[in-house]
């Protein structure tokens, strides 16, 4: 058996990942693609493509009838799943084996053991692993939850049997929350996997999510590659990721490589999977949480640093080929970290951000002059459209370094260094994470997002030596397009606009009078500050020098206002005359429209659900509707007491931001 041609049944950047592989072992590829994808950045790199129907996933990339006849047309001989979708469904997989195509995955009895999480956790505890307590069971109905969770003691996990990345999965802390919890649980799972069962077990407070890789072929061998720790997540979905873990020790990290091991050997597991496990930070002990049987979001970090490419091992093991590696043979080299850049608006609580893609410059990858390694798994490109149908990822931004620091510096230069716009995204967001004290330190829980941000994300407020960088950039950068503004002809008698030296610089509610002579900015409090760069307006990003310094500022705006991101900070920064900064004290400031008696909707989305009715009274914490993004429910509930006295949107409606869905009286 040699496979020649693979059909990679997914989109996005894990399809552009797999093809690139599949390239260079020398195999064609095929991609597929819906309505919201024709222009996709994987299907310009596939060497064919094949339409298989419109936008919501549930009618294309999940429909295995279509993907059947793609296979059929295109006389593809294996199928590589990605993740998502259909990557663990044993339908798909045992459809596949009859059709005669190859699966690039695990067995199909191995799918279905772990692709039911109450199944995998029965498996698991009999094969020596260690388990979460929990309710083993099916959940009939909201109210059983709710009795079934006080048993179990709050807080509690509600989990959708069939799920998986961070789909369905909902954390309850009293009675309403686990009733809420439950239903939106089920509807998750039933749209994102077609089967809406659930299970409800302990919540480890405190928890670590460390998730051991591993590779087995189907001649018996099956080798651990370290662990990736997974910690930092939001809403169950994980936004930095980490290899090894900077908790475990050697002893800890071979105990859940063997009792992992031990798992896949008892379903029969071969190709690439996952086992994922809690850990206690406090007590140091570690239990079983679930087994992806399929390759993970997170797994370049493992591959920077054992140096194996996952996807080749996958198609070899595939085509039957043996492993040429043994357990002794597997090192961790260095440290490689993981940031997803979300199309999300941390500003707005995250809230998903659709558009157009009017800037996409990732920073240079490969090996940089510190030997550092940056690489960018991504499936977009400039230009290009961020849907509302799809799961908000569009970049998996990497580095490899040494050692844990060096990572992190090296990963905090190059999210300086990432041009993005046109949509919200959460760069600020990750480079400020990398200046947290507590992440250098590594003392992570999967509370850190809640714990660290508790009143949201609002940027991160410059200490007096970053303010001083930054307004001399600001002042500096203002001299620049003023210079270049009296070099513009046509002006009136060709008069040159005057230069002023004297500036105003407000970052935030901070002011500093500054007076600049060529690139010197000299402060009132008599600070000076040599700032060096070569840039020009319109350039987003800016190399700069402060008194020899290197640094590299991302620079958006126009007019007056510069928006400046460096080190973690995003701020606004307005450079005027002393003149005009006092007159743009005293202008009267525009009061927003009064919206405290609307419910608007906070992102792009589906309403799924209307749960109040016109003349109803409310009171503070209900829900009142729900939106579906990007493939995750979000429930709107009343922020204080009133009556329902309008209500225009209805299940179905597509809303965009900020549009109208209820009045109050």
């Amino acid at each position: 058996m040699t496979i020649r041609k693979i059909l990679i049944a997914n989109r996005g950047e894990i399809a552009c990942r797999v093809i690139r592989t599949a390239r260079k072992m020398g195999i064609s590829t095929v991609a597929v693609y819906s309505d919201a994808d024709k222009d996709a950045a994987h299907v310009r790199l596939a060497d064919e493509a094949v339409h298989i129907g419109p936008a919501p996933s549930s009618q294309s990339y999940i429909v295995i009838d279509r993907i059947l006849e793609a296979i059929s047309q295109t006389g593809a001989d294996a199928v590589h799943p990605g993740y998502g979708f259909l990557s663990e469904n044993a339908a798909f997989a045992e459809a596949l084996e009859k059709a005669g195509v190859t699966f690039i995955g695990p067995p199909v009895g191995a799918i279905r053991a772990m692709g039911d999480k109450i199944t995998s956790k029965k498996i698991a505890a009999e094969a020596g692993v260690s388990t979460v307590p929990g309710h083993m069971g099916l959940i009939a109905d909201a109210e059983e939850a709710v009795r079934i969770s006080g048993e179990i003691g709050y807080p509690v996990m509600i989990k959708a049997s069939a799920g998986g990345g961070g789909k369905g999965m909902r954390i309850a802390w009293n009675a309403e929350e686990a009733r809420e919890g439950f239903q939106s649980s089920k509807n998750e799972a039933k749209n994102a996997f077609g089967d809406d069962r659930i299970f409800i077990e302990k919540f480890v407070t405190e928890p670590r999510h460390i998730e051991i890789q591993v590779l087995g072929d189907q001649h018996g061998t099956c080798l651990y590659l370290g662990e990736r720790e997974c910690s930092i997540q939001r809403r169950n979905q994980k936004v930095i990721e980490e290899a090894p873990s900077p908790f475990l020790d050697e002893a800890t990290r071979k105990a859940m490589g063997e009792q992992a091991v031990a798992l896949a050997r008892a379903v029969g597991y071969h190709s690439a999977g996952t086992v994922e496990f809690i850990v206690d930070g406090k007590a140091n002990s570690f239990y079983f949480l679930e087994m992806n049987t399929r390759l993970q979001v997170e797994h370049p970090v493992t591959e920077l640093v054992t140096g194996l490419d996952l996807v080749e091992q996958m198609i070899r093991i595939a085509n039957g080929e043996k492993l040429a590696l043994a357990q002794s043979d597997v090192t961790l080299t260095g440290w490689a970290i993981e940031s997803r850049l979300y199309a999300e608006d941390p500003y707005r609580n995250f809230l998903p951000s659709i558009g157009r893609l009017t800037r996409y410059r990732p920073p240079r990858e490969g090996i940089q002059a510190d030997d550092s390694v940056i690489r960018n798994d991504t499936g977009v490109f400039e230009g290009g459209e961020i849907s509302m149908y799809y799961d908000p990822m569009i970049a998996k931004l990497c580095t490899w370094a040494k050692t844990r620091e060096g990572a992190v510096a090296a990963m905090s230069q190059a999210l300086d260094a990432f041009e993005v716009e046109g949509i919200g995204h959460n760069l600020p967001f990750l480079s400020a994470v990398m200046q947290q004290e507590r992440f250098r330190q590594g003392r992570l829980t999967t509370a850190y997002i809640a714990e660290e941000f508790a009143e949201g994300f609002s940027g991160v407020i410059p200490d007096t030596q970053s303010a001083l960088h930054l307004a001399a950039f600001a002042a500096i950068a203002h001299l620049i397009r003023e210079s270049r503004a009296i070099r513009i002809s046509g002006t009136l008698g060709h008069h040159p606009r005057k230069l002023g030296a004297e500036w105003m610089v407000t970052l935030g509610d901070r002011t500093f009078p500054v007076t600049v002579e060529e690139n010197r900015v000299h402060f009132q409090t008599g600070e000076s500050i040599t700032v060096e760069t070569g840039w020009t307006p319109g350039q987003t990003l800016a190399r700069v020098q402060f008194d020899g310094a290197a640094a590299a500022i991302k620079v958006e705006g126009k007019g007056t206002a510069l928006r400046l991101r460096w080190k973690g900070m995003d701020v606004i920064a307005h450079v005027r005359s002393p003149r005009v900064a006092k007159l743009a004290g005293l202008m009267p400031k525009k009061t927003p429209p009064d919206t405290s008696n609307m419910l608007l909707c906070p992102m792009p989305g589906v309403v799924t659900a209307i749960s109040v009715a016109v003349g109803d009274a409310v009171e503070a914490g209900q829900a009142l509707a729900t939106v579906e993004a990007m493939k995750m429910e979000n429930i709107l509930k009343a922020e204080r007491r009133g009556i329902v006295k309008h209500i225009s949107a209805s299940p179905g409606q597509s809303l965009a931001v900020d549009e109208l869905i209820m009045e109050f009286e």
